[in-house]
């Protein structure tokens, strides 16, 4: 279990209630008796928001304590069969996994406490706005069962935080390859008839080329969720990191939170690969020329930082025959992407409906 640094409750300040937060009144709404009360932003003298960059070196070698800790009492379990660990709110009770669904949840005790999140993207799209998403999209996937389509698969639809890292570096890198210039040259040659005939050839001319490259790397997403589908993850990005609030545990009152699986190692690495690919496909596009081989590339990391963040997600997961699906919404932006089981049926009328607009053009290409 997480304990707490600070606060214990986010109470109401009229009757004293819990306050939870609400993503279509942004704000942490009273259940008892609807009170409303921001949660708190900070923010700096210039009236911008304050969101702490950590030096990416330092925290390799040692994560201060005063970094670790939600800041409020908080419950793990880990889904023994998902492997997620989801982190909530201590009064309530964990029955199921909400990422798989699952009833097999463990309570989970960490060897110490993970890293506080720098920063926050608050719900903005409300569980009306998602339920409503998802109707729409299942009435398009035109090859669904139509009993997975009339389904009231929607009730089943949570309300999560998932975490990522951010990374951040500036890389000077120098690069040496060489350019080749396309040139034709005339060649005879004999046709099929024995005719001989004239045809211009490609050739490429090479030569030494030089040259260097200043990047400065922003916000490099690394997901560092194991409960959500990654290819359909990918599919609902970006979180716009730059509307990123700073951390308060008041937006997290009342939402289940997974704690990040990939670690600041693993996910530095990540990020540098990622980096790394990117910085070789810079230089690549600075080389002249038509084309290039034996490209060289010597990069210089500096300035890197990192942060520990969280996103919103709503998650609808459901089993349909012996398969388990999953169907996500972009908390902030709205964006969907999901999965669905096929009709055979429909697919084999698709089939044959193509099969028989083909018939149909040939016969009428030949009369």
């Amino acid at each position: 279990m997480v304990e707490a640094e600070a606060r214990s409750k986010f109470s109401c300040p009229a009757c004293g209630g819990e306050a939870v937060w609400n993503p279509a009144k942004q704000a942490l709404i009273c259940a008892f008796c609807g009170t409303a009360s921001p949660a708190k932003i900070d923010v700096s003298p210039s009236g911008e928001e304050v969101i702490r960059e950590n030096d990416l070196a330092t925290a390799l070698r040692a994560i201060p304590q005063d970094r670790r800790g939600w800041e409020a009492p908080k419950t793990s379990v880990r889904c023994q069969s998902c492997q997620a660990i989801s982190v909530f709110d201590p009064e309530r009770v964990g029955q199921r996994c909400d990422f798989c669904g699952s009833s097999a949840l463990v309570p989970y005790q960490e060897i110490k406490e993970s890293f506080r999140p720098e920063g926050l993207l608050p719900v903005k799209v409300s569980e009306a706005q998602v339920r409503e998403s998802v109707r729409i999209w299942y009435g398009n996937r035109w090859f669904a069962p139509n009993r997975l389509k009339s389904g009231a698969l929607t009730d089943t639809v949570k309300g999560l935080y998932i975490p990522y890292w951010t990374f951040d570096a500036q890389v000077h890198a120098d690069w040496t390859a060489e350019s080749g210039y396309y040139y034709y040259v005339a060649e005879s040659y004999r046709d099929a008839n024995g005719q001989m005939k004239i045809r211009q050839v490609r050739k490429i001319r090479w030569q030494t080329s030089a040259g260097a490259l200043d990047h400065f790397f922003d916000d490099e997403l690394v997901g560092a969720s194991r409960g959500v589908q990654a290819d359909l993850l990918r599919r609902i990005e970006p979180f716009p990191t730059k509307e990123l609030v700073r951390y308060d545990a008041g937006f997290l009152s009342g939402w289940v939170v997974e704690r990040y699986q990939i670690d600041l190692v693993a996910a530095a690495q990540q990020a540098r690969e990622r980096m790394d690919t990117a910085v070789r496909q810079l230089c690549a596009a600075q080389v002249p020329g038509d084309t290039h081989r034996n490209l060289e590339v010597r990069a210089d990391y500096s300035s890197q930082t990192f942060k520990h963040i969280l996103v919103p997600l709503w998650l609808l997961t459901y089993t349909y025959g012996a398969r388990v699906f999953q169907v996500m919404v972009n908390g902030y932006t709205g964006a969907i992407a999901g999965h669905f089981p096929k009709s055979w049926i429909k697919i084999m009328l698709a089939v044959l409906a193509g099969l028989a607009a083909m018939a149909a053009l040939f016969w009428m290409t030949q009369h």
